[in-house]
């Protein structure tokens, strides 16, 4: 199924959560905000949190510097 990752269309497979799409991004253990259709989804949902076709899913994340 199709969903969009900040903007770009990313396929994603059916029944997929928020922490396997953290892991295909390379972002799993990442600090990050995760918002989907607008709504932030906390951390201590991300495994429970399905994704569906055509979801608009922004993710934030954190960059130390100084």
């Amino acid at each position: 199924m199709q969903i969009f990752v900040n903007g770009q269309a990313r396929d994603v497979s059916e029944g997929c959560n928020v922490t396997q799409l953290l892991m295909q991004l390379d972002m799993a253990g990442r600090r990050c905000a995760l918002e989907i259709n607008r709504e932030i989804v906390p951390r201590s949902a991300y495994a429970t949190r399905r994704l569906r076709s055509a979801d608009q899913v922004e993710i934030i994340h954190a960059v130390g510097g100084g």
